[in-house]
């Protein structure tokens, strides 16, 4: 199986990633030249729909629903909309950005993470999803060299505009959820720094922010603060999933908001609370997949008992095995839906708002 093969088995199967793969992979994928010698793809015209990977008015890949339950896409009637910032989807070392003229990958975008992800939101909120010159997964692992922030600082360029143009042709004042996962998330994140933290109008607009996926602070702005029951806005919430009684040291100490309850307590919450997640497949809907429990800054969870939630398996360190970072999503499906939609209805139930 090739590298391609294997990384992108992490979001088309139910399969687990061997660790000796994904190690021979990482050392493949690493760019083979410093990050100032490639030549950075077209900046993308966010004026041209095909530089979205969702938009409300058209049909794409977040307007569906995993089968079972009644699930409906509700975007026509939202109203609020959601800005998603996608995972890291590019793992190759052409470049150390991806390029928006790569139709393969942008397919594998649209029916990995937009489809599994994205679709979470699509009851409570029209479904905004930027494509961008995303930083190559090995972007995370460069230590001791600038090229790996400087991939990431041209990403979130990206990130900035196409929200930017958002605002100025899409939102009309409308309630707004950022969300985002792993590089999303690490996007996602910075974009409230620069926008909401310190603006009181468009802090306004904000119904929650979904940080998921990458370590947030519990005190990362000087004015948002963490979510602390299930129906607060103009909030963060966010997690990291982990194997019970284990630690994961790259984000321990960060936000944990346990998705059974909408708490940051410790407090231990039954598999029961867990209204269902969805494979990787996108095939079904489990129930009571996982009890959980927030610690140290992690979310522990039981192993899944049913397949289609792999753990996410780092090279080198062993330690990190009990990651189930790929499945942050999968494992809380239902309460994320749920969740997005009650907070827009406390939202839109507050008076003077926009």
């Amino acid at each position: 199986m090739s590298c391609s093969s294997v990384l992108r088995s992490v979001y088309l199967s139910a399969a687990l990633l061997a660790l000796s793969g994904l190690s021979s992979c990482l050392k493949v994928i690493k760019p083979g030249k410093q990050f100032a010698d490639y030549q950075p793809a077209t900046i993308p015209d966010y004026a041209q729909p095909d530089n979205w990977a969702a938009l409300p008015t058209r049909r794409d890949s977040a307007d569906l629903v995993p089968l079972g339950q009644g699930l409906r896409d509700n975007q026509p009637q939202a109203l609020a909309d959601v800005f998603y910032v996608h995972p890291t989807t590019y793992y190759k070392s052409f470049s150390w950005n991806a390029d928006l003229a790569d139709e393969r990958l942008n397919r594998f975008t649209d029916n990995s993470t937009i489809r599994k992800q994205a679709t979470v939101y699509n009851a409570a909120a029209r479904v905004y999803a930027p494509r961008y010159r995303q930083a190559t997964l090995y972007s995370f692992f460069d230590e001791k060299t600038p090229n790996g922030k400087e991939a990431l600082n041209l990403a979130y360029s990206d990130v900035k505009a196409a929200f930017q143009y958002y605002l100025a042709h899409y939102n009309q004042g409308r309630p707004i959820i950022i969300a985002g996962h792993s590089q999303g998330t690490f996007h996602a994140t910075r974009l409230l720094h620069e926008f909401f933290d310190n603006d009181p109008k468009l802090r306004k607009q904000l119904v929650v922010a979904y940080l998921i996926g990458f370590k947030v602070k519990t005190d990362e702005y000087q004015t948002l603060r963490p979510c602390q029951d299930s129906t607060q806005t103009g909030c963060y919430v966010g997690w990291n999933s982990v194997e019970w009684g284990n630690e994961y040291p790259p984000f321990a100490g960060g936000l944990a908001t346990n998705p059974l309850t909408w708490t940051l307590d410790t407090a231990a919450a039954p598999a029961h609370l867990n209204k269902g997640g969805v494979p990787l497949s996108f095939a079904r809907i489990d129930t009571a997949v996982v009890g959980t429990k927030v610690h140290n800054g992690l979310l522990w969870i039981n192993v899944p008992k049913p397949i289609g939630y792999p753990r996410f398996l780092l090279p080198g360190q062993p330690q990190l095995r009990h990651s189930f970072h790929i499945a942050d999503y999968a494992l809380f499906y239902l309460n994320l839906r749920r969740n997005a939609v009650a907070r827009v209805q406390a939202y839109t139930a507050q008076p003077q708002r926009p």
